[in-house]
């Protein structure tokens, strides 16, 4: 991820100067301090329950994360999140668009991977066997829910199925802010499962 970061000024910038989108500097000075604010939220020095990212990724650490995500800057941070879990940390994930994934992904909910698929065996070797892997819904907005939503029949297909559901959506902020909070919180969470693996 830090190839991406490292290059992204420069391209807004690029991108402003050709009429690709708008970034004037005045954006991206607001852009870096808020990048740096949240670089703060989700540093290593920072408790998993006051860090957004260490939160994200102790809840779909021992899951299969079906990330859901609701527009079109969400829907590619979801695609590049399931990149992420792949590349850096190893972990499969499954990533799909509102109200698309609701169809897509029932048939998961209701199988061998919903929560209450296998109850906690009794007789299950604590130590050589592992915990059963369990969907896990990872939903993914650029906006607070509006009346067109599929937010809620998210979140009802999701507690019917008992799936626990982790839900990522920045503050108030231009499309620009809230594209690079959610990118760098998921970029973040990927590195921390990463880490996690390797100790």
């Amino acid at each position: 991820p830090g190839t991406l970061w490292s290059l992204l000024t420069p391209i807004l910038a690029l991108a402003d100067r050709i009429g690709l989108l708008s970034a004037p500097p005045d954006a991206l000075t607001r852009l870096a301090d808020r990048l740096d604010q949240l670089a703060e939220r989700c540093g290593p020095a920072l408790a998993t329950y006051t860090n957004p990212a260490k939160t994200l990724a102790a809840e779909v650490a021992d899951a299969l994360p079906l990330i859901w995500a609701e527009g079109r800057v969400a829907g590619a941070v979801g695609r590049h999140f399931a990149a992420e879990l792949a590349s850096l940390a190893g972990r499969p994930a499954l990533a799909a668009e509102l109200p698309e994934a609701l169809t897509a992904h029932r048939t998961l909910l209701s199988g061998a991977l919903a929560a209450g698929a296998d109850p906690d065996d009794f007789f299950r070797d604590r130590v050589e066997q592992p915990a059963a892997l369990h969907a896990r819904v990872v939903l993914l907005r650029e906006h607070a829910p509006g009346p067109l939503s599929a937010t809620l029949a998210a979140h009802t297909l999701a507690e019917e199925s008992g799936t626990a559901v982790s839900a990522l959506e920045p503050p108030d902020g231009t499309d620009l802010e809230t594209a690079a909070e959610l990118f760098a919180i998921v970029d973040f969470a990927a590195v921390y499962l990463a880490l996690a693996d390797t100790e």
